[in-house]
């Protein structure tokens, strides 16, 4: 890449910088932070467990028939079920809203990328007209 750079024009260069190069690093970047926050907030293993025990709690029905200890031991199975789906849902919302967040900057990034030398020209229009 050096020895194509010294036989290119140095506007060819910002050229080829500003809307290939860079771009390109600003996809890759968006990507990243999108896979990371998916992988922070394990959202894809918080739906596969949605209905798990939070924290792996469970208890032992134990041996016997003992209605009212069954019964007992079912109800705490069920909060914890409960409360385990609960939680992950709103760990799966934050980090849907997390991603949404990101995909929205990350445009608005991607895309001000683009409109920059637009406003270094209006720029250097508008200083010529305020100084002459």
């Amino acid at each position: 890449m050096v020895e194509i750079a010294k036989k290119q024009n140095i506007y060819l260069q910002w050229f080829v910088w500003q809307f290939f190069e860079t771009p390109r690093t600003i996809l890759t970047a968006w990507k990243n932070f999108l896979k990371f926050y998916l992988n922070f907030f394990s959202i894809p293993l918080l739906i596969k467990t949605f209905f798990s025990p939070w924290r792996g709690y469970k208890w032992s029905y134990g041996k016997g028939l003992d209605i009212g200890r069954y019964l007992e031991t079912l109800i705490s199975n069920l909060i914890c079920r409960v409360l385990g789906a609960v939680l992950r849902f709103f760990l799966i919302l934050i980090g849907i809203l997390v991603e949404i967040l990101i995909i929205f900057f990350g445009l608005i990034i991607f895309l001000g990328w683009f409109v920059l030398p637009i406003f270094l020209i209006f720029g250097i229009c508008h200083g010529f007209r305020i100084f002459f």
